[in-house]
């Protein structure tokens, strides 16, 4: 966690969803509590939490935002009164109309959608289904980015580039070499 914030990364997600093998464990959340994040901001990623399972996060780590990855509506998702970022599955040309459901999010995050998985697939989705649409300073765009199509990716000039398991050695397992090549190619266009 530390590199990544004295790499200078904007944001730092931590997986909060009780499905996924990346989920962030007891131990870790305690160690983030008195965490120095410098410049970067800590966003946790939820699917159809609980109110309490947010509530503690917010207790813990007060200045983070939120990521909601389920079903959950507007009305829960900004009810925690802080920032929050909104997932939208993008599964055609269509998927996009969804952000009108969420006008209290502050970034709208693409992701791949794959039948019974909110995210975390690792996979592409067709980057062509967004030509249409102009990515703006509320766009983030996630799905399988890795170090060889990291540069398509910026390309289509999202606000944010979401990587996760393209800086993974195996799934969960973080790989500082792999990050390190990510940032590079991400600062020298």
């Amino acid at each position: 966690m530390k590199f990544v914030c004295d790499k200078g990364v904007h944001f730092a997600g931590f997986i909060m969803a009780d499905q996924s093998p990346r989920k962030a464990s007891e131990d870790f959340l305690y160690l983030l509590e008195n965490f120095n994040f410098q410049e970067t901001k800590p966003v946790f990623v939820f699917v159809n939490p609980s109110i309490d399972e947010v509530k503690k996060i917010l207790e813990r780590v007060d200045s983070s935002i939120l990521q909601f990855h389920g079903d959950e509506t507007d009305h829960f998702c900004r009810q925690f009164n802080q920032g929050f970022w909104k997932t939208i599955r993008v599964k055609d040309s269509l998927s996009y109309q969804s952000i009108n459901d969420f006008p209290s999010a502050d970034a709208y995050l693409f992701e791949t959608f794959s039948p019974g998985f909110y995210g975390g697939t690792g996979k592409v989705f067709d980057w062509g289904l967004l030509e249409d649409i102009k990515l703006d300073q509320h766009s983030i765009l996630a799905g399988g980015i890795n170090a060889e199509n990291i540069k398509k990716a910026m390309s289509l000039n999202p606000w944010c580039i979401d990587i996760n398991s393209g800086v993974e050695s195996s799934i969960a397992l973080k790989d500082i070499t792999l990050i390190n090549q990510i940032i590079d190619i991400f600062n020298n266009g």
